[in-house]
């Protein structure tokens, strides 16, 4: 048995943070890649500073940290900068992912949830994934979310929502799904169901003696650790 990681994702404005605060309460592990990609740009690091190279100093803030919505529009409008963005930044983003698989695994966690918000869209991650998690809600009522969250129109509600992939599509992709068109308390109950399936899994690795050996200096545990989730 091996501990298993569980691939987390949904669309804009479908809810996934509501999920993902569900799962927090309930003592899961969860790596957001979304907040490791704002770590590794963080100034004078390594891809912040090719960033500033390529994309230029207007995408800065007074305090000198990258503008998030400036560098989006930027990229949204012009997919080859998006490649080259991605270029810069995914292995840093995979190298700290790494690094957080393996301190749970340390710490003898039956499962790891990894929030990766294209999860579907960029099929390099799922095959690591023992199960995938699709948070969804009905197409009108994203379109709706994200007008109001974002303070959008719905044209460009609909512009935003159209350059990922339908929740419909995503549907068929994954194994679970979170349908958070209800209210909380219903989303909340499902989020439960889910976590009591995976905790029931027998995927589970014995990380607590793996502590053991690998304090005891038996430092290609570890190797052969990294080696299965970068292989």
């Amino acid at each position: 048995s091996t501990m298993f990681l569980v691939g987390l994702s949904g669309g804009i404005a479908s809810g996934k943070s509501t999920v993902v605060a569900v799962l927090r309460e309930l003592g899961c592990a969860v790596i957001d890649a979304d907040v490791i990609a704002r770590e590794v740009v963080q100034p004078n690091l390594k891809a912040y500073q090719q960033i500033v190279h390529y994309f230029g100093t207007e995408i800065l803030l007074e305090n000198g940290e990258i503008n998030r919505e400036a560098l989006g529009n930027i990229i949204f409008f012009h997919p080859e900068k998006q490649q080259l963005l991605n270029s810069i930044t995914h292995l840093e983003i995979q190298k700290e992912i790494l690094k957080q698989i393996l301190k749970y695994f340390l710490l003898g966690y039956r499962y790891v949830i990894l929030d990766i918000p294209l999860l579907f869209e960029n099929k390099r991650f799922t095959k690591f994934m023992k199960y995938t998690v699709l948070v969804y809600c009905d197409p009108p009522m994203q379109r709706s979310r994200l007008m109001k969250r974002n303070g959008l129109s719905r044209v460009e509600a609909e512009a935003r929502i159209a350059s990922q992939l339908p929740l419909d599509e995503k549907r068929k992709l994954a194994s679970y799904i979170i349908d958070n068109s209800g209210d909380w308390e219903n989303t909340r109950q499902q989020v439960l169901k889910l976590h009591a399936h995976l905790e029931d899994s027998l995927d589970f690795l014995w990380a607590r003696l793996a502590v053991g050996t690998v304090v005891a200096g038996l430092g290609g545990v570890v190797y052969l650790l990294l080696w299965h989730f970068i292989s």
